[in-house]
């Protein structure tokens, strides 16, 4: 993939089709994958490892993009280093509801854009925050 959108498009597409070779090849081999929970700070292969039951069914999970921004100046055209580039998402996911996703993407010297490190967040609203924050505190022990 020459696009970094299309990568990313095609990368939760995959999730949504239950493509596991398809989902995992769009990472680079050291790829870092940061997860909701404290905890989930997986290499590619240990996030291979947790997803792979996931993956035996028809479907993943599925987010569905609702706002991307890729921000092209901030693409390293260095030929003497690997492109580098920044982005982030909005997703809808019908268990969570809304998401942020943000993602660092390198080019390989193939031209393709692989996900080099990606976070999932939950958007919490301001006026929520308290309530929230006091809920991770009472189960932090």
């Amino acid at each position: 993939m020459h696009n970094v959108g299309e990568l990313l498009d095609a990368w939760h597409a995959a999730a949504a089709h239950g493509d596991f070779d398809a989902y995992f090849s769009r990472m680079t081999p050291n790829a870092v994958f940061l997860g909701t929970d404290e905890s989930e700070r997986w290499t590619r292969e240990q996030f291979e490892d947790f997803a792979r039951p996931y993956f035996d069914g028809e479907e993943a999970w599925t987010y569905r993009v609702l706002e991307r921004h890729v921000r092209p100046w901030r693409v390293s055209t260095n030929k003497d280093k690997p492109a580098v580039a920044w982005a982030d998402e909005i997703l809808d996911n019908d268990h969570y509801g809304h998401c942020r996703g943000t993602a660092v993407l390198v080019r390989g010297e193939d031209g393709a854009w692989r996900i080099d490190q990606y976070s999932l967040t939950f958007l919490v609203p301001n006026d929520a925050a308290p309530r929230v924050v006091e809920l991770i505190r009472s189960t932090d022990k």
